[in-house]
């Protein structure tokens, strides 16, 4: 399930592309850099593991899949940037849930 991303995460590790910050506020205001540099706690699945095992070795499947927009947990994951782009290599515990649109 990792769709044309170069990065195949293993078990139930999952890509994510962080979404950018608004440079803004809703009324107009434009914050400051110090203001945006905080990481963002939504993004973009781009790929995802096979899923984990559980003690008898089956397999359980992933519950994210590729597209969906989540909201993950503050400091979770590693940061990697790869061809000037940053992402984020989270385990799937550390998604909070699934965005509804």
């Amino acid at each position: 399930m990792t769709g044309d991303f170069r990065i195949r995460p293993l078990g139930d590790r999952v890509v994510i592309k962080p979404a950018e910050r608004e440079e803004k506020t809703r009324g107009g205001v434009f914050l400051p850099d110090t203001a945006t540099k905080e990481r963002p706690q939504e993004g973009t699945v781009l790929a995802v593991g096979d899923g984990r095992r559980d003690d008898s070795g089956k397999l359980i499947p992933m519950n994210v899949q590729v597209g969906d927009r989540v909201l993950f947990a503050k400091y979770s994951g590693t940061e990697y940037k790869m061809d000037d782009e940053e992402y984020l290599i989270l385990a799937e515990k550390d998604i909070l849930g699934v965005i509804q649109v």
